[in-house]
């Protein structure tokens, strides 16, 4: 059973990896054709909405028919459609459709397919392996996207330099089949269902008031949603700051943006590596309050660096790297761990709508920030901000409780098949 369930994993990964890996060069070389085209906060800002909002809107109720959908071909289907529009769009920019508007356009379908993908993924690793192993994988997972994080710039660089975004676009049509194909050769069990439950609009919000209750009714799960979400408000406008604060701030091109991508999936690399290896022991709220704390300071004092401290930035790039992989795969494991795998795939979906959703505000006033404050003093302020997150969630005695208590919060579970 052990070595059945590392296989399977082993299987998922590799594929994924190759997916990740081309998609990290894609993001990356539409990051760089943005900031070079343009040079604009604001048309940064907006391509982070795109690729975000669909996702907010409808993955509330995406989540809902995860739960129900064998989650195998809803990740399938969710890469397919992602690779059929990119697909589509490379056509496009083929015959000249280059503006703007096809890019924002892209990177929203894009982001409906994720809706689905990234949810279901999540709520399938309970049922795949045993929850002591559960830290470990999430761990692992970090590694994997601190690769492509390194990696993916490097390639997205050199392919944005050879080619039109055009033809760029088709590497992540290639990793997308690659990801369908690694899916195609495993087994993913599903959670039990009522063979009673309905498709209907009623039993659907039912299902969604189900999935909420899950959280509300545990009062630590409530404030871990409400800390995360907080600080990812702060973090939204300041991530799409980044390339900018290289260009404008530090006097860098290509080669420096692509340094600070490469060096942030470094610290990733080393967070990841360090729970797949070591499996910490310890109050996993502490680990996620600790990483707010150190995710928050490696911002700020990016703020305050002067133009010639660029080989700092560096270095606080990979120490935030570190604690934000640390943070992302100590937060998942809470939530596998306290949810039950029948509500998973509703409590992940509503999490990823719930933050983004009010920092779509954050990233709507961006270019008001870049322009009127300071791109320097937004990394300070927001930085600090996030510390102070950290800081306080240590005073919240029922999420201090959240990381002693592993009992799961399978209660809701059963009100499903009343």
């Amino acid at each position: 059973m052990q070595h059945s369930w590392k296989r399977t994993f082993a299987i998922i990964w590799s594929g994924q990896f190759i997916s990740l890996l081309s998609s990290s060069a894609v993001n990356f070389a539409i990051i760089i054709w943005l900031s070079l085209e343009t040079g604009s906060a604001e048309v940064l800002a907006y391509a982070a909405i795109a690729a975000l909002l669909p996702q907010t809107l409808i993955g509330p109720f995406a989540g809902v028919y995860i739960d129900r959908w064998d989650r195998k071909r809803t990740m399938i289907f969710a890469d397919g459609f992602i690779a059929a529009c990119t697909l589509v769009m490379s056509v496009l920019f083929y015959f000249g459709y280059s503006g703007l508007t096809f890019i924002y356009v892209l990177l929203a379908l894009r982001s409906v397919g994720s809706a689905f993908h990234m949810p279901a993924m999540q709520a399938s690793v309970p049922l795949l392996a045993p929850e002591s192993e559960l830290l470990r994988i999430g761990g692992i997972n970090q590694v994997i996207q601190s690769v492509s994080s390194i990696a993916g710039p490097a390639l997205g660089a050199l392919a944005i330099g050879l080619m039109d975004i055009g033809y760029v676009l088709l590497l992540d049509i290639g990793g997308a089949v690659m990801a369908i194909t690694s899916l195609l050769l495993v087994r993913i069990p599903n959670p039990e269902k009522d063979p009673k439950q309905q498709a209907g609009v009623k039993q659907v919000l039912r299902d969604l008031a189900l999935g909420i209750r899950a959280v509300t009714s545990n009062k630590g799960i409530s404030w871990l949603f409400g800390f995360s979400i907080l600080a990812t408000f702060c973090i939204m406008p300041v991530a799409v700051l980044f390339p900018l604060l290289t260009l404008q701030h530090f006097g860098g091109g290509k080669f420096e943006m692509s340094v600070i991508e490469v060096v942030w999936g470094i610290g990733m690399l080393v967070g990841g590596g360090l729970l797949g290896v070591f499996k910490p022991s310890l109050n996993k709220v502490i680990i996620i309050n600790s990483m707010h704390i150190l995710l928050g300071i490696s911002l700020a004092v990016s703020g305050l660096l002067p133009a010639s401290g660029f080989i700092f930035f560096t270095a606080l790039t990979i120490l935030g790297g570190v604690a934000a992989s640390i943070y992302n795969a100590s937060f998942t494991t809470v939530l596998q761990e306290k949810i039950d795998p029948a509500m998973l795939g509703r409590v992940f979906s509503m999490y990823f709508s719930i933050a983004l959703l009010p920092s779509m505000i954050g990233l709507l006033s961006t270019g008001f920030i870049a322009d009127n404050i300071g791109i320097s003093l937004t990394f300070v302020i927001l930085g600090s901000v996030i510390s102070v997150v950290g800081i306080v969630s240590f005073f919240v005695p029922a999420l201090m409780k959240l990381g002693v208590n592993n009992i799961p919060c399978a209660a809701l579970a059963q009100e499903m098949n009343v």
